[in-house]
């Protein structure tokens, strides 16, 4: 794994609320990972399910188009999920409710 995406797990796990963050590759497999090994195996899978149907979706909408960013928010989780080429990030953060 490149230095450039250490640094930002790094950066990313510093930050109030996150939960933990995973690196998953093309075929949704964890390669990186700040949590238990079980939860992050599950997230992984509906991680990379999500992330290929919604993917789908946008260029459905414009073949030129791609997915960027996903952000899904419930009561209690935000999941923020930027797939790349070759792997997918995604960050599993506890929303401050206080401010909602």
């Amino acid at each position: 794994m490149s230095t450039e995406i250490e640094e930002t797990v790094k950066r990313l796990t510093s930050f109030k609320g996150v939960k933990g963050l995973f690196v998953i590759n093309q075929d949704g497999i964890p390669i990186r990972y700040t949590f238990e090994p079980e939860l992050v195996t599950h997230y992984a899978a509906l991680v990379h399910q999500l992330v290929n149907q919604t993917r789908a979706i946008v260029r459905e909408l414009d073949s030129t188009d791609d997915l960027v960013t996903l952000r899904v928010r419930s009561k209690n989780h935000e999941l923020i999920i930027a797939p790349e080429k070759e792997y997918c990030m995604c960050v599993v953060h506890i929303p401050d409710v206080t401010h909602d």
